[in-house]
């Protein structure tokens, strides 16, 4: 099946470029700024209509206050993130449509064919990698906490929006990611360098854009850039992204039951 899929490869030219990957991703945190924006017009918008006595200014105010509430900010995410990723998925595939299935890069490799083995180092990575890079990172931060956006909307967030929140940054997240990381970025890289310049960059980039929802805590970098490296290596070696999506998914699952896990105590 694989074969076949390489003997319909596509011209290079049709492959993507690194500006075009970089705007992919750019695109991804430019709709979720879009769908804050939207959230915010509604919630203004509500508050008119119920008090359309309230002044504009007031009226701001009280739209501003609902949405800096931790439950608005995860209703946001399970809302936003899944419409974003189906639009990104959609056009990736209308874009790229024969490098869809290709198994090797410039190819993305969501044929879903990987041999067991893969998803067996793809549960490894996925639970090994997270004790392993927060000691790296306490290592690192001298004692000082670390914590991300995510986890602090799950720390806040009322108990009924915790599981579909949780179910998003295990799946959904996951596999949007890998797709503009993984998929598209690696491919784009590999066609101008090094397969280790190409993961050495895009590791880079992966870990500096998750940064901001770390509060820029610098020392997260090391362990976010490793998990991206075993990320590209999973995908590299499986000739599949699916390994990566279930290591990235197994990840952030381990880091959720440990949240909480300390929450519930």
């Amino acid at each position: 099946m694989i074969a076949s899929d390489e003997s319909a490869s596509p011209p290079l030219r049709s492959a993507p470029g690194v500006l075009q990957a970089i705007g992919l991703i750019l695109l991804y945190f430019l709709l979720q700024v879009v769908a804050s924006v939207l959230m915010g017009l509604v919630a203004g918008a509500t508050e008119k209509i119920r008090h359309p006595q309230l002044p504009l200014a007031d009226v701001r105010k009280h739209a501003m206050d609902i949405l800096q509430q931790p439950d608005s900010n995860a209703m946001l995410v399970v809302i936003a993130v899944p419409l974003i990723a189906m639009l990104l998925f959609w056009l990736v595939h209308r874009t790229w449509p024969l490098l869809w299935v290709r198994a090797t890069p410039p190819g993305f490799g969501l044929h879903g064919h990987a041999a067991p083995r893969w998803y067996a180092a793809a549960l490894l990575v996925g639970l090994v990698m997270p004790p392993f890079g927060a000691l790296i990172t306490q290592w690192l931060a001298h004692g000082h906490e670390v914590t991300q956006n995510v986890e602090e909307l799950g720390r806040h967030a009322s108990a009924p929006l915790r599981l579909p929140l949780g179910i998003v940054a295990v799946t959904v997240g996951p596999m949007i990611e890998e797709l503009m990381f993984r998929g598209v970025l690696l491919s784009a890289l590999m066609r101008r360098m090094s397969t280790a310049m190409s993961i050495a960059l895009s590791s880079l980039l992966f870990g500096a854009v998750h940064l901001a929802g770390l509060d820029f805590q610098w020392y997260a970098l090391p362990n976010l850039m490793l998990l991206a490296a075993a990320l590209c290596w999973l995908r590299l070696k499986s000739e599949s992204l699916w390994p990566a999506m279930m290591a990235h998914g197994v990840f952030n699952l381990f880091a959720l039951v440990a949240l909480f896990s300390v929450s519930n105590t």
